[in-house]
């Protein structure tokens, strides 16, 4: 079997847990016998590819146009929906002009005008931007979904969200789970001495520094304390202002580290007591998957699909609630670890698990 995968356009120059999920994905179905390409164009020859896989319905202006190519080229298409809209925090904490209007505005139409915006400062308009302007950020998904013959969410809510706000009957699915790898992330470090020990018994939050992981909130929850937070990942390019105030309000108790190598991070796990992502949305954060691995109390919000990958293991808070950001942390920091969470990551949420599901979504494509 031969699979085109096809995503956002800027995927590699804005790297998210997407690209880590497709790159895993393809590391690991090929071990499988499946060949796996990727192509960020938006119209590439498919000439020889069985189908076409999807990644990332959040970025619908770019998809769309690699959607109707299959269509056009006579390919069966599935779509990794990775699905979830910020509407909460663009309305209660994305500040200034935009949250006014998001308070006005559709979900849909905050989406459309944020495509719109971030492609005209990027200088990325293309025919995807084009269409949208025309079809609307909605219409695009609902066409792309439309004309999916099997989609494969992160987990049963991601799907029954996705079936529900596209008013879908009749589809097929298979959940395939957001996983780590075990090879990498285990509890035994190959680093005989740790670069990261000075961090020791540290809050870690590995994510985007944004108002979408709530990064100020987290600072601010630890302010005053005996934590070291370490904050590592890159800084948004589109909300300079809010990663200004993150960095204007964090004492010298916060550590700023910026991206490091995916597989490098464990041994900021390593050495992490705590993994906090206290976002307004995750289906779910890998980083936080990967540090529960690591034998790390994690702490998170119940926003998005957490829950249905971390039940009463971890630790919940709201993002935007500094003393139950606070609470959450003095709890995940005072207790032992309950091995039950590394145990379930390690039988379920894997990269072959992942590719195993993967590769039976392929197979009832084609029924």
């Amino acid at each position: 079997m031969k699979v085109l995968f096809q995503t956002r356009t800027n995927l590699f120059n804005a790297p998210g847990g997407d690209m880590v999920q497709m790159l895993k994905t393809k590391e690991f179905l090929e071990k499988s016998g499946v060949t796996v390409d990727i192509s960020l164009e938006l119209e590439p020859d498919l000439t020889g590819y069985d189908l076409v896989h999807l990644f990332n319905l959040m970025e619908p202006q770019d998809i769309y146009i690699q959607m109707l190519n299959a269509k056009k080229q006579h390919k069966k298409i599935v779509l990794s929906t990775i699905y979830g809209l910020y509407t909460e925090f663009e309305r209660k904490a994305r500040g200034g002009l935009f949250q006014k209007l998001a308070n006005i505005l559709s979900p849909y139409q905050i989406g459309y005008i944020k495509i719109l915006v971030k492609h005209y400062k990027e200088k990325r308009m293309h025919k995807g931007v084009y269409k949208m302007l025309f079809k609307g950020y909605y219409g695009l998904m609902k066409e792309i979904v439309d004309n999916t013959s099997v989609f494969l969410p992160n987990s049963d809510s991601e799907m029954k969200r996705v079936a529900g706000e596209f008013k879908l009957k009749n589809y097929k699915y298979v959940s395939v789970p957001n996983a780590i790898d075990k090879s990498v992330f285990t509890s035994e470090s190959d680093a005989e001495v740790n670069p990261y020990e000075k961090f020791r018994d540290c809050i870690l939050c590995a994510a985007r520094i944004e108002g979408r992981k709530s990064t100020l909130s987290l600072v601010r929850a630890v302010k005053d304390t005996k934590y070291k937070l370490v904050l590592v990942g890159k800084e948004s390019q589109n909300q300079k202002g809010y990663v200004e105030q993150v960095h204007q309000e964090a004492g010298e108790n916060v550590f700023f580290l910026g991206a490091v190598p995916h597989d490098d991070l464990k041994n900021l796990y390593k050495v992490a007591k705590v993994h906090a992502l206290v976002s307004w949305m995750e289906t779910p954060g890998l980083s936080t998957l990967e540090a529960a691995a690591m034998d790390c109390n994690v702490v998170v919000t119940r926003k998005g699909d957490t829950y249905d990958y971390f039940e009463d293991y971890a630790y919940y808070c709201e993002p935007d609630d500094i003393q139950s950001i606070k609470t959450a942390i003095d709890s995940a920091y005072n207790n032992p670890v309950n091995p039950g969470l590394k145990h379930k990551i390690l039988d379920h949420y894997t990269w072959d698990k992942t590719a195993e599901a993967t590769l039976n979504a392929y197979k009832l494509s084609a029924d």
